[in-house]
């Protein structure tokens, strides 16, 4: 019953690491989608962690904003928001506010 338990355990953290993984790439897509640094956006969420390695990793995985599926903010917001990922978030929408025209001056 051990291995059992220890098996399962096993299979939820890997199973939580690839969704981690897939979260990180499409914030990274998300970032190349939208002509974003995601380096910067991620250091001004998180400044300690200059060179995070599964952020490269993401980055090694995008393609060209041209060739890559439409990533919509919402979509960018909700895989950060199932993470619990605040901090990234609010770097996010930011980013989003700063591409925006302010309201009432749309024409």
């Amino acid at each position: 019953m051990e291995d059992y338990r220890k098996s399962t355990e096993e299979q939820i953290i890997e199973s939580y690491k690839r969704d981690e993984e897939m979260m990180i790439l499409v914030f990274a897509q998300w970032c190349v989608n939208n002509k974003l640094d995601p380096h910067a956006l991620y250091l001004q969420a998180y400044p300690q962690q200059e060179g995070n390695a599964a952020l490269n990793h993401a980055l090694s995985l995008t393609v060209p904003g041209e060739e890559a599926g439409f990533i919509s903010d919402d979509t960018v917001l909700g895989v950060l928001s199932l993470y619990s990922n605040d901090d990234l978030a609010y770097a996010v929408t930011e980013a989003i506010a700063e591409r925006r025209p302010p309201q009432g001056t749309e024409d």
